[in-house]
């Protein structure tokens, strides 16, 4: 079983709750337990929030999320100035602020996080292993797909 979603999303703070429920819904259909959604739903807010506030002067980003029986990759694009995490991730973060903690909470929460700058814009990818719950149809699909 491969499930992929990709969405061209206008850069507005609109569209984070939307993607955020469009994926979770996917995988709530698939079966994913709740923790690992949280997760996902956490990861995905965080990014996408990201690039609405520093994606300047890009208008849209692009997310996409692919799913397996035991992964889901989730890619955001946008066409900002770009960044530097290295920076980023060295700034310290006040233990009461609630800004400049995106990538730390995203590197807590995922498997893997991988970050690439290029000249106008950057990716974020983040992968998570994903657990089911029993008699889950992401699993019974895979199993199916399997024996064929």
């Amino acid at each position: 079983m491969e499930a992929r979603i990709a969405l061209r999303l206008p850069r507005d703070a609109s569209s984070v709750p939307f993607i955020r429920q469009l994926v979770d819904a996917a995988l709530r259909t698939l079966g994913v337990v709740p923790p690992i959604r949280d997760d996902i739903r956490i990861i995905l807010s965080e990014a996408c929030s990201n690039v609405i506030r520093h994606a300047a002067p890009s208008e849209e980003y692009t997310v996409s999320a692919a799913l397996d029986e035991d992964h889901c990759v989730i890619k955001i694009v946008d066409h900002g100035t770009g960044f530097d995490p290295n920076t980023v991730d060295r700034s310290p973060a006040n233990g009461i602020s609630e800004n400049g903690r995106g990538l730390q909470i995203m590197r807590a929460l995922a498997d893997d996080v991988h970050i690439t700058t290029f000249e106008e814009g950057s990716e974020v990818s983040v992968e998570k292993a994903l657990r089911y719950v029993e008699d889950a149809p992401g699993r019974t699909l895979q199993h199916s797909l399997s024996h064929h």
